[in-house]
Parts: structure tokens; sequence; C-alpha cells
């Protein structure tokens, strides 16, 4: 896995997981036994497992082996693996500029920016995406002809919950079920992983940046997307919408044509092959309005 940071320094990390997953969707066996352990019941079988209070004896070595500092976090005793993965951070570990111009990262995450082409698609490694198939509605995905996908990657390592980008109005949430892939990298050179997995969306409706889809989609193991609120209501910048489970996850947002300058950086990291590392509230584009 090729990283970098908003300052240009580059990683290049490939783990145990990465080479395994390689393996294993590598062949047709392996991606239907994978099939077979994203099938939502047994996502409803480990979430009974990291619920459970035995599940906290794994949170120590799970943090060492992922560098997470705990001190950044609320300072309490977790009840479990899922208690301890959603928590909360502290109170100005994250920074949501006021300046209203300016669309802001509604997670922690590695980004990658696609352009949508006319025909309303974008390419992710070998998976071809139409943003219709994405959202199964053609009348609404034909507005972001032209625009931009943006993809942010959520890893074990990340703050697993989510804010809104901007001020504006959301729309009442929609569900698509689906199974649960991993939604590591890897995998998209094998299946159309944001197509076949589970995932929620909405549409906010802003002064600065036009109609933004905000699709949260889940991952392999629990990957259980949970909103705070699904009814049509004002929202504003930094706001919590709501979070993630246990599992590598990712929000995509969806911008319109002419809407939104997105950061070069993005486009020119994805080009390359890079992932472009963000916090919860980096600045990802400006209001072209």
């Amino acid at each position: 896995m090729k990283y970098r940071d908003r300052q240009g320094n580059e990683y290049d990390k490939t783990t145990g997981q990465d080479k395994f997953l390689a393996d294993v969707y590598g062949s047709a066996f392996g991606r239907s036994i994978m099939k077979f352990l994203g099938n939502p019941v047994f996502s409803k079988a480990s979430r009974v497992l990291l619920n459970s209070k035995i599940s906290a004896m794994a949170i120590d070595s799970f943090c060492k082996k992922n560098n997470i500092d705990l001190s950044d976090y609320e300072d309490r005793k977790f009840t479990s693996f899922n208690d301890f993965f959603t928590r909360k951070i502290k109170n100005g570990k994250r920074f949501f500029s006021k300046d209203k111009n300016l669309l802001c990262s509604p997670s922690d995450g590695k980004v990658s920016a696609y352009e949508i082409t006319g025909s309303s698609e974008f390419a992710i490694k070998n998976s071809v995406y139409t943003v219709c198939s994405l959202l199964r509605d053609k009348k609404l995905a034909d507005r972001y002809n032209g625009g931009t996908a943006l993809i942010i990657r959520l890893s074990v390592d990340d703050y697993h919950r989510y804010c809104y980008p901007c001020d504006g109005v959301k729309s009442r949430n929609r569900t698509i079920k689906g199974i649960l892939h991993t939604v590591n990298p890897i995998v998209s050179e094998y299946l159309p992983v944001y197509l076949e997995n589970s995932r929620e969306y909405c549409m906010i409706r802003s002064e600065k940046f036009g109609d933004i889809i905000q699709m949260e989609v889940g991952a392999l193991l629990v990957g259980k997307i949970t909103n705070d609120v699904i009814s049509k209501c004002k929202v504003s910048k930094g706001e919590e919408k709501g979070f993630f489970e246990f599992g590598g996850s990712t929000i995509v947002l969806l911008l319109e044509k002419d809407k939104v300058s997105v950061c070069e950086e993005f486009f020119e990291n994805t080009r390359q092959g890079f992932e472009t590392v963000v916090k919860q509230g980096d600045v990802l584009g400006e209001s072209l309005i």
C-alpha cells in the first residue's frame, strides 16, 4: 500500500494482511470463501462476539499492533471490543475550519480522487463504476456527470466516527443491502466492491457546494453502519453523522461539476498510485459557487 501525507511524505506499507488478501482474492476458490464470510449472517455472528465482555481482552494488543494512542480519546473503561472501536475522540483533537467556502473531510482515512465522465463512469483499478449503479437511481446519478468522486477509505487504525463535510440540509437516508467484502484496495482488482457491499447514503443540499452525496460503505466482518439521523434535517459542518463498527470501511463523496475545486494533490497522488492520508476536518476543496 502506498500513501502520501499532506506534506508530501511517502509511505509504502505492505502488511501481512495485504499479502494474504492478494493471495485469497487472486483465486476463484478464495473469492468464493471470502464471499461466504461477507454474508450478513456471518457478520451478525461476529458482532455478537465483538460486543461480548471477553472481547475487551483484545484491545491492548490491537492498540499496540496498530499504533493507536488512546490518550487522544475519551478516558474510560471499554466494555467490549466494539465499544472500544466506536470510541469518541477528545474535544480539540480534530479541527474543522469555520470558513464556509471550504469543504472538509468527514472522517479520518486515505483519499483517492476520480473524475466522473460524461457517461457517469469512474474507474478504480480494474473495476469500472457508474454512479447510477452505485446509487441505484439514474435520475440522481445524471446530476454528477462530469463531477468528482472522492473515496475516503478508513483502515482499522483510523477514528471510525464521521461528520458532515459542510452546512446544508440532508435528505432522508437510503439503504442498499449487500454483502461485506473488505475495502482493501487490493480487492478492487478483482471485484466491484462498492457495488456489492452494503451501503447507505443521503444528499446534502448546500449553499456553497451544490448537492453532495455522502455514502457510507460497510466492510468485512461486522461492518455495521450507524447513522444518528435517518430523516431530512438541517446539518452543520463538523456535526457528527454516525459511526462504523469493527472493520475497515469507506465514505464516498460525489460532487457536482463546477461546484467544488477539489485539491489537485488528491488527483495527482491517485494517478501516481498513492492514497492521501487525511484526518477528519482536513480541507478537501473550495467552493466555486
